[in-house]
């Protein structure tokens, strides 16, 4: 039996939102293949593990934001993970801490450096859903869904050269600009602003996760049709 480690980083510090649910949301899905899971939570007094299979960081205010950015710099495991190409998935301040910068209590902050993004604040806050069409751009080759989550974040957060979207907006704001665009793909990170939490919502983006764990394709991965999931894409979607 295929057995995972998910990896819930700093949830103590990074768990305003609700995005704890994300790892729940993989480990159920993995275990109803028939795939072993453990949810490792790595809290902000515990060394970062650079062994788990799969990562998942949510969201959180400025101060979480700050905390967050000095620990995992402090204990860098996830950055040894992202080297050896594990899956990471980012929501939200998430996202911004995993960049160059950000923004923080009125101050420009050091992030982890994971992406190459950099985060200013928008004029006004995003809030509402936020819809978008994959980009397919590096491990999200295989998406072909619409993404969906709910946004609530003031970071307008511009890619470097070596940094793609995840998505193309069609409604929201995302990472804000002209470009119309969410997220961020790296590497093995995929990151966005979408709450929800994010992976309840796009059982396919949850799915290319555990396929990338396993290190396999996600045509590869047993189908898993769930119609409570289908019935809240559907009314979300609309």
């Amino acid at each position: 039996m295929p057995k995972l480690t998910i990896g819930l980083v700093l949830p103590d510090v990074l768990g305003t939102y609700g995005d704890d649910g994300n790892a729940l949301v993989l480990r159920e899905r993995a275990r109803r293949r028939g795939i072993e899971v453990a949810v490792e939570r790595i809290l902000l007094d515990d060394d970062v593990p650079s062994t788990c299979d799969l990562y998942a960081l949510g969201g959180g205010e400025d101060s979480a934001q700050l905390i967050a950015a000095a620990r995992l710099s402090a204990s860098p495991g996830l950055q040894a993970a992202a080297a050896d190409g594990k899956p990471i998935f980012a929501v939200c301040a998430g996202l911004q801490v995993l960049g160059r910068t950000f923004r923080a209590n009125g101050h420009e902050v050091e992030g982890v450096g994971l992406l190459d993004v950099t985060t200013a604040p928008l004029e006004r806050r995003a809030t509402g859903e936020l819809v978008s069409e994959p980009t397919r751009a590096g491990v999200t080759a295989e998406l072909s869904q619409p993404l969906t989550g709910f946004e609530n974040h003031m970071g307008a957060t511009a890619l470097g050269p070596d940094a793609s979207a995840l998505g193309r907006v069609t409604r929201g704001v995302g990472n804000g600009g002209n470009e119309r665009v969410d997220g961020v793909v790296q590497g093995s990170v995929i990151a966005t602003y979408m709450h929800g939490p994010a992976l309840a919502r796009n059982p396919q983006l949850a799915d290319l996760l555990i396929a990338r764990a396993l290190d396999i394709p996600l045509a590869d991965l047993e189908p898993l049709e769930l119609d409570a999931v289908t019935q809240l894409r559907q009314e979300r979607l609309r």
